[in-house]
């Protein structure tokens, strides 16, 4: 598994707080916010495809047994395998194993959260397999010794000085004094570079938006064209993929395809959406010999059974942590693991446990943006809430948190004796709060430390309403 430092949330923050030039980046951001707006109000319905969307996964997820089973028929009526892991080391065993009988030295690989969470470019390495990552974002942040900090934008931490700066020091072999000024001839080099790779490969490794029940396909959307060389030019091709990644029938996938590249980057539709369906047959000009898909359980199924199911419609666009405050205030690399944003917030919990990533639900304004350009409209912020709860039943939390909530909880309770407490509090932080705000208050100092906590004006809003009658 990938390395985790979610522990450390309340670090990582303040040294990502402190980095100028992540702070720069951040501010500058790739504009997706503006795009996915504008391309949701250029179709009158896409909200009711997000309806749709959000039924065929609850759909699936209802059925996944079933649908399973029928993917894995047609996947082996098509000459293909489908392998099953429980957790990430039996899906890196199984990659492993694929590799070593191909006798694989080179092995190139398209953009895969899922290989990202079972951390298996170390693995490969350390059993003398180079993997070698080409979509450019993952390649950047491959040849930095960095993990993705979004998961469709993987580089959006890092500059282009920073990206001249790693190719200069990488590719050694090419002129010193080669021009580097623009993004076009950084993606130039990138792409020289990366075209040997790609003729080297013994072994090409995908991940998967979409597996299709009906024809046993498997579909990635993409912006580049490194996905189609890594599927079709190596002998093996690897899918991989986790088990909510399963969707009935080809129309079921047209209509989610709709919803995801506007969520995403705001686009009609990704640049790239390749259907693989099993290995090359006789009459095909390209293509794998050999088509194997893994697909990785690593806590999904105990999902599908709790109140975490919602989770599991998540097709992976990121329009939730491109719409997050904290997200863009921290970047990913801060969330200490493979997900970041508030789907991450969710997802990184039921992976490796709540005692492992205790401060990421409380990562959140709960100011419910995540939830209101989702695709697939799933609850985050409920979802967010659930996790807090188990944070709080397991005495995670700090004790001080556990103290004061269960000193609210005791007035709370009592609606009079809140009424008149609130009352009370707000007349005499009123008649304290001259300035209008407060530097320091007692019991208050893990908000007046960042800012100061504002002054009460006028009556309590309960009171207010009983005023007018709750009108």
């Amino acid at each position: 598994m990938s390395t985790l430092t979610s522990p450390a949330f309340p670090a990582n923050v303040t040294h990502a707080l402190a980095d100028v030039g992540l702070q720069a980046v951040l501010r500058e951001g790739l504009g997706f916010v503006d795009r996915r707006r504008i391309a949701a109000e250029a179709l009158p319905e896409f909200d009711a495809l997000r309806d749709i969307a959000r039924d065929i996964k609850n759909h699936t997820l209802a059925h996944l047994d079933l649908y399973m089973e029928a993917y894995e028929a047609r996947i082996l009526a098509q000459g293909g395998h489908v392998h099953y892991a429980l957790d990430a080391a039996q899906a890196r065993d199984l990659v492993l194993s694929i590799c070593r009988t191909a006798n694989a030295r080179t092995v190139t690989k398209g953009k895969s959260m899922v290989s990202e969470e079972i951390g298996l470019n170390d693995f490969l390495e350390a059993n003398g397999i180079v993997p070698v990552e080409t979509d450019l974002g993952e390649y950047i942040i491959q040849i930095r010794g960095e993990a993705p900090s979004h998961i469709i934008a993987p580089a959006i931490h890092v500059s282009k000085a920073q990206v001249e700066a790693d190719f200069r020091r990488v590719h050694t072999h090419l002129p010193i004094d080669r021009n580097l000024d623009e993004p076009t001839t950084l993606l130039a080099e990138a792409r020289g570079v990366l075209r040997e790779r790609f003729l080297a490969a013994d072994v090409g490794i995908t991940g998967a938006n979409f597996l299709v029940a009906e024809t046993g396909t498997s579909i990635i959307v993409t912006n580049e064209g490194n996905g189609d060389l890594t599927q079709t030019l190596p002998r093996v091709h690897i899918v991989l993929a986790t088990i909510e990644k399963l969707v009935p029938t080809l129309e079921d996938v047209s209509q989610l395809l709709r919803v995801l590249a506007r969520s995403a980057t705001g686009q009609d539709m990704s640049v790239y959406t390749t259907f693989s369906t099993g290995p090359r047959r006789p009459d095909d000009l390209d293509g794998p010999s050999e088509y194997h898909v893994v697909i990785l359980d690593n806590g999904r199924a105990n999902m599908l059974g709790n109140e975490f199911r919602e989770m599991l419609r998540c097709i992976r666009c990121g329009a939730c942590m491109n719409h997050c405050p904290v997200y863009n205030s921290v970047g990913g690399h801060a969330y200490g693991w493979t997900y970041p944003g508030p789907m991450g917030s969710v997802l990184t919990p039921a992976i490796v446990g709540i005692e492992n990533a205790k401060h990421l639900p409380n990562a959140s304004t709960l100011c419910g943006r995540c939830e209101e350009v989702c695709p697939v409209r799933i609850p985050l912020p409920k979802l967010l809430r659930h996790w807090r709860e188990r944070e709080f039943e397991r005495h995670l939390s700090p004790a001080t948190v556990r103290t004061g909530l269960s000193f609210w909880a005791f007035f709370a309770r009592r609606p009079k004796l809140y009424g008149w407490a609130t009352s009370v509090a707000a007349r005499v932080l009123s008649m304290f709060g001259g300035r209008g705000r407060f530097a320091w208050l007692p019991l208050a100092g893990g908000w007046t430390k960042h800012r100061d906590f504002p002054a009460p004006q006028g009556s309590t809003f309960q009171a207010q309403w009983k005023k007018r009658g709750g009108a």
